[in-house]
């Protein structure tokens, strides 16, 4: 679909926000799907810049135009930013895909899609990274993520750099050992974060799309949760005692150090997981959902995590 078949610029959005034209990269990822949902509610023209359309699911009704394209292939990304004012990207390499790094896609993959808003004309670029990215940039995943904030700072556009805790999908992962029997976590399981919600995120970073102000958004959600409190809460939710085993923070490092040798992108994730589990990730606190409420829908679901794209996520 086009944007000459779907129409003008939203206008008229709840409380008189400002609204217009964006593009939102990685459209069919979890946090992609829940903006989507939050710019058109607020009346937004939206474009959804994914690699595979066909990831898109329900959105694709949703939103006014669709464009295929790589961060990775510049050339493919010929036009995508074309009449829009703000350009979204969540996109990040989590999951492996082929050879790719994550400084090829986190941080290169998001500089390509900066210079085509930059030639544009685009307005605001916004972009998400994670909380502590200054302070980690030992770590593989983090380091992408900060050299690109480091690229749109020198920009010269305006921006804004969106930094949450984690997600509920991640933190969903804990749920799915539960479901196996026993949850394992690192250390004694004492340390604290606050993780968020896709939509409650969504809204921080819709807010972020509207308005100029801070340049780096710290958020987290509702609660403060320690790790071993988030796994008796899996349990809870599937009716079970829970079986906790805290691996030692040494051997949690020493193992996914070595794992590193066997798969580098597999290694340095599980690092990365490691290290924010060893420390306190608190943000500042947005939003309602919460993490016990969103367990036990995934078990009444029977799904592993929620998919922004077939649910708003209430």
């Amino acid at each position: 679909m086009s944007s000459a078949d779907r129409g003008a610029d939203g206008a008229g959005a709840a409380g008189g926000a400002a609204t217009g034209r964006v593009l939102v990269a990685g459209a069919s990822g979890y946090l992609g799907g829940f903006v989507v949902r939050e710019l058109k509610r607020r009346g937004w023209w939206v474009r959804a810049l994914v690699r595979d359309p066909r990831r898109l699911g329900a959105l694709a009704d949703l939103v006014d135009d669709v464009r295929g394209g790589d961060l990775t292939r510049p050339a493919g990304l010929t036009g995508a930013c074309d009449s829009v004012d703000v350009v979204f990207s969540s996109v990040g390499l989590m999951q492996r895909q082929g050879s790719l790094t994550f400084q090829e896609v986190d941080h290169l993959g998001n500089r390509n899609l900066l210079g085509e808003a930059r030639a544009a004309g685009a307005s605001r670029f916004i972009y998400v990274s994670s909380l502590g990215g200054r302070r980690n940039r030992h770590l593989e995943i983090v380091r992408a993520h900060e050299d690109f904030a480091l690229d749109l700072a020198g920009s010269g556009m305006p921006h804004a750099v969106v930094r949450p805790t984690g997600y509920f999908s991640d933190i969903g992962e804990i749920l799915r050992m539960a479901r196996g029997g026993r949850v394992f976590l690192f250390g004694h399981g004492d340390r604290r974060i606050n993780p968020i919600h896709g939509a409650d995120l969504a809204v921080v970073c819709a807010d972020a799309a509207a308005a100029g102000g801070a340049t780096d958004i710290d958020v987290g959600g509702p609660e403060i949760l320690t790790y071993r409190q988030i796994a008796e809460a899996a349990f809870a939710a599937l009716g079970r005692p829970p079986r906790i085993t805290g691996v030692p923070a040494w051997l949690a490092r020493a193992g996914a150090r070595n794992l590193r040798h066997l798969s580098r992108h597999t290694g340095d994730v599980l690092v990365f997981l490691t290290e924010t589990a060893l420390s306190d990730t608190i943000g500042p606190a947005v939003g309602t959902r919460r993490l016990g409420d969103y367990f036990a829908r995934l078990v009444r679901s029977g799904a592993r995590v929620e998919r922004a794209q077939d649910r708003a996520g209430d």
